[in-house]
């Protein structure tokens, strides 16, 4: 249980110099009141001393932060209400207390690495490199998929497993795949897209399409899935709100040997007919405390796309639960 500090924290950032120190702080110190809010902490400064006061690890949490801003802005970047958020989301309290866990973190590819951002994404990726099945449950804009898929292309190059295959059901927000041109498959790579994205970026898109080509990385509906056992494997089941209980059923025992398998959704975006249960809310019930499978939950704060998103998320969630008490 953490106290709140005796003292409060002391920080000196150097050099002092009045300029930088306004772009740090921001017009009538926005940044400072934005990390304030975000790690429910108190900032005081006089020149280029700062004083921290709050919970132990989260005031030492705002000083590691305040100094890596003030490296940015030594550097001759400037700062927004936009770029502090994203520090916020990268730099988690965890990942500021201990500087040498980022290493750990990394995954890493051969174009990129990718570090996890804030303490639900570090246990995500933690959790999928120790568990056969995981979830990874939240709001649009928090990593999920992407993350999924970078631990897919890690592993796959680190020759761990021998294939991937990218699965997502055939139901989105209304629309009917019959009126789509061409066979199914042509029918349901429109709703893969994000998928293939995170590929192509991770990859570059002639290695991707080599890789298609040798059945190496498959990217498939869910309806393909039945009757298949999956070995040596690393499946990845996006948007699975909107599976139902059976096809959930039926792919989470499509699995066999040496694979690993994350399943992604938001079970505030069902697209499921009305009164149809969702594959992965009956999942989140039934599986519940089941040995060898990991749950990552995401909430608003972790939305690291444009702080906008996060806002767009809560007001969402606030009305939605106004809607329920009516």
């Amino acid at each position: 249980m953490n106290l709140q500090s005796p003292e409060p924290l002391q920080v000196t950032l150097e050099p002092n110099d009045s300029n930088q120190l306004a772009t740090l702080c921001g017009p009538l110190d926005a940044h400072l009141k934005q990390i304030e809010k975000r790690l429910g902490i108190t900032i005081n400064n006089r020149g280029n001393n700062f004083q921290l006061i709050g919970e132990s690890d989260a005031a030492r949490a705002a000083g590691e932060l305040l100094k890596q801003l003030y490296r940015e802005v030594k550097g001759g970047a400037e700062l927004t209400p936009e770029v502090v958020h994203l520090f916020l989301q990268e730099s988690g309290v965890e990942a500021l207390l201990d500087p040498g866990s980022e290493d750990q973190n990394l995954i890493r590819t051969r174009k990129k690495s990718i570090k996890p951002r804030g303490g639900n994404q570090i246990r995500y990726v933690d959790a999928i490199r120790g568990s056969d099945i995981n979830f990874g449950i939240g709001p649009a804009g928090t990593g999920k998929t992407y993350l999924a898929v970078a631990c897919a292309v890690e592993a796959l190059e680190q020759e761990s497993i021998r294939r991937i295959l990218l699965v997502r059901p055939a139901v989105e927000a209304g629309e009917k795949l019959g009126f789509l041109p061409g066979d199914l498959a042509q029918k349901i790579d429109p709703y893969l897209r994000p998928l293939y994205d995170a590929l192509y970026e991770l990859l570059g898109f002639e290695k991707v399409e080599k890789l298609i080509e040798r059945n190496v990385i498959e990217v498939a509906p869910l309806a393909f899935m039945r009757g298949r056992t999956l070995n040596d494997s690393f499946i990845i089941l996006d948007e699975s709100q909107n599976t139902t209980a059976e096809q959930m059923k039926m792919f989470l025992t499509r699995i066999g040997f040496d694979s690993t398998v994350v399943i992604t959704g938001d079970i505030t975006q069902i697209d499921l007919p009305v009164k149809t249960l969702s594959g992965l809310k009956h999942a989140l019930t039934v599986l519940d405390g089941v040995e060898g499978i990991s749950f990552t939950h995401f909430g608003v704060k972790d939305v690291v796309r444009h702080p906008l998103v996060q806002r767009i998320v809560e007001a969402y969630g606030a009305f939605e639960d106004n809607d329920d008490r009516r």
